[in-house]
């Protein structure tokens, strides 16, 4: 149990006392009580609203309320002082030795701080992520997504979760023909034939070279002239295996492996679309029907037609969705709408990482969810917008060896996995996101990825120095002061940090709180520049640098972790 947690059970005690004497009604004692740290920290360790929370069911003034609590808290012996603030908030101070405490706690522990138990659920939970179709290598636009999904399944692993990390391959429909039929035009160009410009509406990237050449080895010119339905399906087959191989390799480039890669073409094939027509027909929640005309001007050959429609209304949706279209063909809400049913079968909850240009299917996807469970599953969808690339302020050009986009390998190798990964978790997935080749290696406090790098490599430098001194242990933590404290507190805060987060399926309030613990360590440090007296070293006091070194062991510890669940390597140094 952590510092929060423990101080969220002596506030519920105290409203527990004045349920006891009828001061609360008992109905009222589950109201939203927060305990956090306050904006300001001049105001103290933590602050509660249970006053104004509890006020209105108590028929009592919230400020009143609130001094009645406060006498309460500030007779427990790790509370310094409980003062009421504003139109009824309780500022807490904790004694030092709560922290204190806590840094040893830190030091125990290690990389487990913070850790949550392991949760008793029946199934686990499905993280969705990536999921681009097989037509080419990894691109940058791929790659926000791809970060955010895979620290967030790392965040709700680390927080107590069983994960599945899934990829959901779409190797069915029409952009998988295009890919075939793109490779076969690599095949004839690998017998000999110049192919010249690629033809408007294949994928014209040279990744499909090396596809064609094979094809051209196995087969020889088998295939030249013969018809598209002799290799279409072979060359489909080859192709995509050939992308996913190289989707693969580009995500590990990025540390990102998946635990299941489910097929569109099987799904299909498994007939799991009309297992959830049927399903749902079973409960009226799929019907006939004609669909109203377009919005805005109706084309002159637009005619009603009927068509099975999922009852998406009934679940906040604008209108009903058609889940096969005039031809019979399964439309793609109809794939996802079985695709998510047999997620559903096998997962406790859902977690989709889809792109900003998706946010139109989310509400259809998660009426199919609240449907096909009847409300039991849970459907996140986390939407990410683009990334926007530059070098030294300028636009950066596309990549003419990979067609019309740029590699996420590419990016990689210039500029290292763990800055591609920061950097795609320094803003709100929803927010744009720019991403300058040279801002990113800057060696610079407006760098996030250096600033957090840079207070871990101070840290581990000083430990190297004083590696040959003779130091009391335990540390003395009582000599720490105030301001050493709070950086002690802030540290404590990572186990908040984590079961918030997880909470909110929101991994890049790691890298904010990152930006937040480093910034006061970098304080801290200065301040001893400014006076030598304040430096983590200090020879001439054995006790208190062992008591300073302890703290910063525990913040490095601390920031080592995130970092982990971010996917990115601490710094030991930086050059």
């Amino acid at each position: 149990m952590d510092v929060f947690q423990r101080f969220e059970a002596v506030v519920a005690d105290a409203v527990s006392a004045l349920v006891a004497d009828g001061t609360v009604p008992a109905d009222a004692a589950n109201a939203a009580i927060v305990l956090e740290p306050p904006r300001d920290p001049s105001h103290g360790d933590l602050a509660t609203n249970a006053a104004l929370a509890l006020a209105k069911a108590a028929k009592t003034n919230p400020r009143e309320l609130a001094t009645r609590i406060a006498m309460g808290l500030a007779r427990h012996p790790e509370i310094a002082s409980a003062e009421v603030a504003g139109p009824g908030f309780i500022n807490l101070t904790l004694e030092p030795g709560v922290w204190q405490a806590e840094i040893g706690r830190i030091l125990a522990q290690g990389a487990d701080y913070g850790r949550g138990d392991p949760r008793m659920e029946p199934l686990p939970i499905n993280v969705e992520y990536v999921s681009a179709n097989p037509t080419g290598p990894m691109h940058m636009g791929h790659c926000r997504g791809a970060v955010v999904g895979d620290a967030l399944a790392s965040l709700l692993g680390f927080a107590g979760h069983d994960v599945v990390r899934e990829y959901y391959v779409n190797d069915a429909g029409g952009q998988v023909d295009v890919l075939a039929r793109s490779a076969h035009l690599r095949y004839r160009e690998a017998l000999g034939e110049t192919i010249g410009d690629i033809p408007e509406g294949l994928y014209p990237g040279d990744y499909l070279v090396p596809v064609g050449k094979s094809l051209a080895a196995e087969y020889g010119d088998r295939f030249v002239g013969a018809d598209e339905t002799e290799w279409l399906l072979l060359f489909r087959t080859r192709a995509v295996a050939a992308m996913m191989d190289m989707i693969r390799a580009d995500l590990a480039l990025l540390g990102i492996h998946h635990d299941i890669f489910s097929s569109e073409a099987e799904l299909l094939a498994s007939g799991a679309p009309q297992k959830a027509e049927a399903e749902l027909r079973a409960r009226d929640l799929i019907y006939d029907g004609v669909l109203p005309p377009p919005k805005g001007e109706v084309p002159d050959d637009w005619e009603p037609v009927e068509l099975p429609l999922f009852r998406s209304t009934l679940y906040g949706d604008d209108i009903d969705r058609p889940i096969r279209k005039s031809n019979g063909q399964w439309t793609y809400f109809g794939n996802d709408m079985a695709y998510h049913a047999e997620k559903a079968r096998r997962s406790s909850a859902l977690v989709n990482i889809w792109g900003a240009d998706h946010a139109g299917t989310v509400k259809r996807i998660e009426a199919a969810v609240e449907a096909l469970t009847n409300g039991q599953k849970r459907l996140d969808v986390k939407l990410v917008q683009m990334v926007r690339l530059f070098r030294a302020g300028e636009p950066v050009k596309m990549s003419k060896r990979s067609g019309n986009f740029v590699t996420l390998a590419d990016v990689v190798t210039e500029v290292g996995r763990d800055v591609v990964r920061f950097m795609m978790l320094t803003k709100r997935p929803e927010a744009m996101l720019d991403f300058d080749f040279a801002d990113v290696v800057q060696q610079s406090r407006e760098n996030p990825v250096f600033y957090v790098h840079y207070a871990h490599a101070r840290i581990s430098s000083v430990l190297r120095k004083a590696a040959t001194l003779t130091l009391p242990h335990p540390a003395p933590l009582d000599r720490l002061d105030s301001q050493e404290l709070a950086l002690a507190g802030l540290a404590a805060q990572w186990p908040r940090v984590v079961r918030q987060a997880a909470a909110a399926r929101e991994p890049h309030r790691i890298a904010f709180y990152l930006a937040d613990l480093a910034g006061a360590f970098h304080t801290l440090w200065n301040r001893g520049n400014d006076d030598p007296a304040f430096r983590l070293l200090v020879e001439a006091d054995p006790a208190l640098t062992a008591a300073r070194l302890a703290l910063a062991s525990a913040v490095a510890q601390v920031i080592r972790t995130a970092l982990a669940v971010m996917g990115v390597q601490a710094a030991e140094e930086l050059r």
